[in-house]
């Protein structure tokens, strides 16, 4: 598939908001309705778009190793693009598969990036309803139904990553049940998505690099989240962070913008949720939710402007993002014809750390309708 047309199909599937404002396409909206798993573990393949995203903060090996944390990350998307679903022909890419791994090292400065796209179908992509169960090439991530744990695996140039994550918390259901407004709730947008995540994930993995293998474990996240129209119209990008904290808890924010400056007045709509053990689930506003930026960094490669480290103020509390090295941007102009900043970094509260995520930066190299939001 040449770079054009393999960009114009991520485009088309993904949920730019260009596309959300003028495709024809029959897509159907998220809507509210009650979760049933393992089904909702597996794929929604009417929707647009939909993505598996685990992200880890992974310690060091030894107490007193020079070897710093390392943040790794592994995230399936499957995207269904504008295709006639009664096209009969075998190539026809009714469902295409797209996955990304990084490992964020402080010791080399920059991500290590690994990435894979393929149509389903072939033996070489596939993506199950039934439950979490995608792969592409010898890359996947799979669910035990009998344990609920997460297998991973993604294997490239530069290394190989191997994961294994165990929930030790019940499921997080973001918004209303699971339903995820991505616009004021009396706007005529119907940019939603159904969205849940399953933090405080612990780790086992095996990280292969330049022929040297280290075994380390940690705390992981994962977020699954399917939609047919994510973005309002006149929206950019977002900034979007999940942290898991020392004590068990666990912080989610996001913010969609109106300006690629992220300026603190170009919100169009915030959302936030903070679950602490033993404690009922508490959603925040759009107004208790605020994202203000502490440290710039400017790309060399796509010249993007990113807000690396934030103040983010959720109800009473105030938070900082850190991150774990500043050169954390997914650069993959080259063959998906995206880039955005996915950022290992510390959650600082009154001036202590207090947990570990990662911050998520969307829309900061040009219009959204430029680029891939993902």
């Amino acid at each position: 598939m040449n770079r054009l047309r393999r960009r114009f199909l991520l485009a088309a599937g993904m949920g730019l908001p260009a596309w959300c404002a003028c495709a024809a396409f029959d897509y159907p909206l998220v809507k509210p309705r009650q979760l049933e798993f393992p089904r909702d573990f597996g794929a929604h393949p009417s929707y647009r778009t939909e993505w598996w995203y685990l992200t880890g903060h992974l310690d060091a090996p030894l107490r007193g190793s020079p070897q710093p944390p390392l943040g790794v990350q592994l995230t399936f998307f499957r995207t269904r693009p504008p295709i006639d679903p009664d096209n009969p022909s075998h190539f026809a890419a009714h469902q295409l598969v797209l996955a990304h791994a990084a490992i964020a090292d402080p010791r080399r400065g920059a991500l290590l990036h690994e990435e894979r796209i393929a149509r389903v179908g072939f033996g070489i992509a596939e993506v199950s309803s039934a439950d979490t169960q995608i792969q592409i090439d010898h890359w996947r991530l799979v669910r035990d139904p009998t344990r609920g744990v997460y297998l991973g695996r993604a294997q490239g140039a530069q290394f190989t990553l191997e994961l294994t994550a165990v929930p030790t918390q019940a499921l997080l259901l973001q918004g209303d049940r699971g339903f995820s407004r991505k616009a004021p709730a009396d706007s005529t947008s119907m940019a939603a998505s159904i969205y849940y995540s399953e933090p405080q994930l612990a780790l086992q993995a095996q990280v292969s690099v330049d022929g040297s293998d280290q075994r380390r474990t940690g705390r992981g996240w994962l977020d699954h989240e399917w939609t047919s129209t994510l973005l309002p119209p006149h929206a950019t990008g977002w900034d979007w962070v999940g942290f898991n904290l020392d004590d068990g808890s666990a912080l989610t924010a996001f913010r969609i913008r109106r300006s690629a400056s992220g300026s603190d007045d170009q919100a169009l709509f915030a959302y936030a949720s903070l679950r602490a053990p033993g404690r009922p689930l508490q959603l925040f506003a759009s107004s208790q939710v605020r994202f203000e930026a502490l440290q710039n960094w400017t790309s060399p490669r796509t010249r993007a402007r990113y807000p690396v480290a934030q103040k983010i103020q959720v109800g009473s509390r105030q938070f900082e993002s850190r991150p774990l090295m500043l050169d954390q941007e997914l650069d993959a102009r080259a063959s998906s014809g995206i880039a955005y900043w996915e950022g290992a970094s510390e959650l600082v509260e009154g001036g202590r750390a207090i947990g570990h995520g990662y911050l998520e930066l969307t829309g900061y190299g040009g219009p959204a309708s430029g680029e891939l939001a993902l």
